[in-house]
């Protein structure tokens, strides 16, 4: 019987690339790895008042995009936050 995914170890080949995304990221946004692990901890904190999520592999970006205008780049954030179930249990 296998285990689901949320349950298995993250292999040091993952983390560390998650932490390279992490610092393409920062370094693209100028946004340091701390602040964006602090965004990261400040949306599972309210997200999780409201439903039961994945917060080991939950995974944010912030890119630069031309959606609100030609020639301006505004930051955008894009999150994949994992639900494990909608009712938060108390």
């Amino acid at each position: 019987m296998k285990l689901p995914h949320f349950f298995r170890r993250k292999s040091s080949r993952e983390v560390a690339k998650d932490r390279l995304k992490i610092l393409l990221i920062s370094d693209r946004v100028n946004c340091s790895p701390e602040m964006l692990d602090m965004i990261k901890e400040d949306i599972a904190k309210v997200i999780s008042r409201y439903m039961k999520i994945d917060t080991q592999n939950m995974e944010i970006q912030i890119s630069k995009s031309n959606t609100y205008g030609i020639g301006n780049r505004n930051p955008s954030l894009r999150a994949n936050i994992p639900i494990l179930d909608l009712h938060k249990s108390s």
